[in-house]
């Protein structure tokens, strides 16, 4: 396994050994395994690997999806190499959705450059709670989204105080999705923690779906 760790760590560098030995519980990839009973990974087992973690990081998509598209190949249905069929399938989650790790340290002048904000817009998100550097002062790409987005929101007239019900709105949600996954990531099995990541990924993508279609038919209401 330290193996696999070291091939696919360049690409996917949050990739750990719980992580797949997760994946291989849920039945994504089925490993041989020796007499003695260690794992035998082959190159087929590494790239169905690669399979699930470009899927969920550059797709989004929930480990459901992923083994129905991952069990299509098996029965070659889907003829093709993986990266053909991984591009053709459709996302059921915004890129907002992804809940991995981004990385990267931004600077607060480099956010400034990259989203063409000023100084005192930063410190305005920062002040309404809308925006939290990480350790040193850094941001991440999360962030600069987020500055992005709120700066859109304020070409069309939405100030950082109005941004504040969003916040709000977010954090009880945050709540709710808490109570149902906390329980899940303190469990004693084996991947309770990678259990409780999926579920808060699939639960979080439900709720932007669904907080889209409310705002649009709510909108659809005022324009009548």
């Amino acid at each position: 396994m330290g193996a696999v760790l070291e091939l696919l760590r360049p690409e996917f560098p949050e990739i750990t050994i719980s992580k797949i030995r997760f994946l291989e519980t849920e039945g994504l990839i089925c490993p041989e395994r020796s007499p003695s009973g260690y794992r035998r990974f082959s190159e087929h087992d590494c790239e169905r690997l690669r399979f699930v973690l470009t899927a969920q990081r550059d797709r989004y998509l929930p480990l459901k999806v992923i083994k129905e598209q991952l069990d299509a190949i098996d029965r070659g249905e889907q003829p093709g190499s993986n990266t053909r069929l991984l591009s053709s399938v459709k996302s059921w989650v915004a890129p907002a959705t992804d809940f991995s790790a981004t990385g990267g340290r931004i600077s607060r002048d480099t956010l400034i450059e990259r989203t063409g904000v000023d100084s005192a817009f930063i410190l305005e998100l920062q002040r309404g709670g809308l925006l939290t550097p990480g350790p040193g002062g850094y941001f991440d790409e999360d962030a600069a989204a987020l500055v992005e987005a709120a700066a859109a929101l304020a070409d069309y007239g939405l100030e950082t105080r109005h941004l504040r019900a969003f916040k709000v709105s977010a954090d009880r949600e945050a709540g709710l999705v808490g109570q149902i996954a906390n329980p899940i990531a303190k469990g004693k099995g084996t991947g309770s923690r990678e259990r409780a990541e999926e579920l808060i990924r699939e639960i979080a993508a439900l709720s932007v779906t669904l907080h889209t279609q409310l705002v649009k038919a709510a909108v659809r209401d005022v324009l009548d």
